[in-house]
């Protein structure tokens, strides 16, 4: 059960870091350095959806990790 787990919890993790950087689209601490000054955009289509899917893959993520210490 625990190595099942422990599966579980690496996949989630390298799919979350994946997703990440699918979403990198511009932002981060380069615009902070004379980056594009764009101000904020509502997310829409792919991206909005790829965002709700890291933050659901982040709370399973954590479920999992809690499970996985509890037992």
């Amino acid at each position: 059960m625990q190595n099942a787990l422990l599966v579980v919890t690496i996949v989630l993790g390298v799919v979350i870091t994946a997703l990440t950087l699918f979403q990198g689209k511009g932002g981060g601490l380069g615009s902070a350095w004379g980056g594009t000054g764009a101000g904020f955009q509502t997310r829409r289509g792919l991206e909005k959806m790829l965002l709700r899917l890291t933050a659901i893959l982040i709370f399973l993520f954590f479920v999992v990790s809690v499970i996985n210490v509890l037992l």
